[in-house]
C-alpha cells in the first residue's frame, strides 16, 4: 500500500542501518528538519545519479541535531531505516515546500549466511588494513551485515546503487566477496609499489644470486 513521505534526493547511496552526517543548507529542507525534529516524521532520501531522481532510496529519521550555525544551516545525525520505491514524485508536497512522493516499502531478506559473513569481515580486515581505513569492525559476525562496510569495498556510485537494489541476502554477499576479491590484489600491488618507491634512492644491501 503506498504511503506518502518527505523526500530529500541527494547524490549518495544510503544503505540500511547506516548512521548518515548530513549539513543542512538550503531553506526548505531546514524546514524538513524543523518537522521532523517537532512533528517526529521521517523523510526519504532517493538517490540522484546521471542527472535523474533513481526510483529506490531509503527512509531516515532524526537522531539530532549537532549543530545550528548563525545563517540557519545545520548539521544532523540520521538514522537510515528501510528501503522503498518511489511511485510518485512531487517537486513540493502538500502545503510544504520540500519535495515528497507516494513510496512503496521495499521488504529486505536480512537472513544473510553467517558463515559466509565470517569469511566476508576476515577479507574486509585484510582490505581496511591495506587501504589504512581507521574504522573498527566487530570481532565476529554476529552482529555484522554486508551493508556495514559496502561504502568501504571500492564500490563506484552505480554499483552502490545496484547493491541498494539487492533485496536478495545471498546475492549480496556474493557481490561483495566478489568486489574485495577484486580489489584486494589492486591494493596489495599498490602498497607494494608503494614500498619500492620509498626504498629508491636508499643504499641497499642486495646478495647477488649465485650464477
Amino acid at each position: 500500500m503506498p504511503r506518502q513521505i518527505a523526500l530529500f534526493p541527494l547524490q549518495i547511496v544510503v544503505f540500511p542501518g547506516e548512521a548518515v552526517n548530513l549539513h543542512i543548507f538550503e531553506e526548505r529542507y531546514r524546514k524538513l528538519i524543523k518537522d521532523c525534529e517537532e512533528d517526529g516524521i521521517t523523510f526519504g532520501i532517493p538517490t540522484y545519479q546521471n542527472g535523474s531522481i533513481k526510483e529506490f532510496g531509503t527512509e531516515v529519521r532524526l537522531l539530532n541535531i549537532e549543530k545550528v550555525y548563525p545563517g540557519g544551516e545545520m548539521d544532523v545525525k540520521m538514522e537510515a531505516l528501510g528501503i522503498f520505491r518511489i511511485k510518485d514524485f512531487y517537486p513540493t508536497l502538500e502545503n510544504k515546500p520540500y519535495a515528497g512522493g507516494l513510496v512503496n516499502d521495499y521488504e529486505i531478506d536480512h537472513n544473510e549466511d553467517p558463515r559466509l559473513n565470517e569469511q566476508i569481515l576476515a577479507y574486509s580486515k585484510r582490505l581496511f588494513a591495506a587501504m589504512k581505513i581507521k574504522r573498527s569492525l566487530p570481532e565476529n559476525a554476529s552482529n555484522f551485515t554486508t551493508y556495514d562496510i559496502a561504502h568501504f569495498v571500492g564500490f563506484d556510485p552505480e554499483q552502490e546503487y545496484q547493491f541498494l537494489t539487492t533485496f536478495n541476502a545471498a546475492s549480496r554477499q556474493q557481490l561483495i566477496i566478489e568486489q574485495i576479491s577484486r580489489i584486494l590484489p589492486i591494493v596489495k600491488e599498490m602498497e607494494n609499489l608503494r614500498d619500492r618507491a620509498k626504498m629508491n634512492g636508499h643504499f641497499k644491501n642486495l646478495i647477488p644470486p649465485e650464477i
